[in-house]
């Protein structure tokens, strides 16, 4: 028996070598009551797709081809909206388990998908789950759908409708704008919307130090400082009291 849901709307992310499989998902989720977004075939298409159309849950193939598998697409949605995950997988190792836990998935399917299983894993997938609502999905709109992408030492960030590749070293200052953080390098400057803290929270770069409440410095272009600022590549950032000590303990004496 179909389910009642009512415009709940389900992205499938599948290589594109499971098309036959991809339609076989398609038809079943729609007869279950769902709406299908995608199907779509790498991670980037999906955070692409997931930025401008709504997506209640996410059916993601493990094994994904391209620099993103399923689980560091999962990882990569989930950090800019938080939403229920199905995993696919034709895998059943322990090794495999494990490696999904800490992108803590609300079901687990294995190939080949019969509609009981399907039935059943979206059926959890819709209950409340708590790690979703403390999750950074309680931020504003705009917050939340600001894109930093990383792969090692760079992050690509959205710049005139396309991501730009910058070196986390390059990064001068941070500064924080309203409702915004200017990134500053020796070169250009970008506008995220986000806050300064969610920057550096989902940025984690030791050498990214905050030293004012509107202001990060990179301890790698610091030439010089004082008890009221410090200067990097030429730039005056203030020093404020309550980060003085936490500035000073990145300095050891030899």
């Amino acid at each position: 028996m179909a389910m009642t849901s009512t415009n709940h709307r389900v992205l499938v992310i599948l290589n594109k070598e499971e098309a036959t499989l991809a339609l076989s998902l398609t038809e079943m989720l729609e007869a279950e009551g769902h709406t299908v977004v995608g199907p779509v075939a790498s991670g980037f298409e999906a955070l692409s797709v997931m930025l401008h159309q709504q997506v209640d849950t996410m059916l993601c193939d493990v094994s994904l081809q391209g620099p993103w598998d399923g689980i560091e697409t999962a990882r990569q949605l989930q950090v800019q909206h938080p939403m229920p995950l199905v995993y696919l997988t034709g895998m059943t190792n322990l090794d495999t388990l494990m490696s999904v836990v800490d992108t803590t998935p609300a079901a687990y399917i294995t190939k080949p998908v019969s509609v009981d299983s399907l039935r059943a894993a979206m059926a959890v997938a819709r209950q409340p789950h708590p790690t979703l609502a403390s999750t950074p999905s309680t931020r504003s709109t705009s917050e939340a759908r600001e894109v930093i992408l990383r792969r090692g030492e760079y992050i690509y960030l959205k710049h005139n409708h396309q991501f730009v590749r910058l070196g986390l070293g390059d990064i001068v200052v941070l500064e924080a704008d309203n409702n915004s953080t200017i990134v500053v390098t020796a070169g250009p400057r970008y506008s995220l919307r986000l806050s300064l803290a969610a920057i550096l929270e989902q940025l984690r770069y030791p050498s990214l130090v905050r030293v004012h409440r509107s202001f990060a410095v990179n301890l790698l272009h610091v030439t010089s400082f004082n008890d009221s600022e410090s200067i990097a590549h030429g730039i005056s950032v203030p020093l404020g009291r309550q980060y003085k000590a936490d500035f000073m303990r990145h300095f050891q004496a030899s």
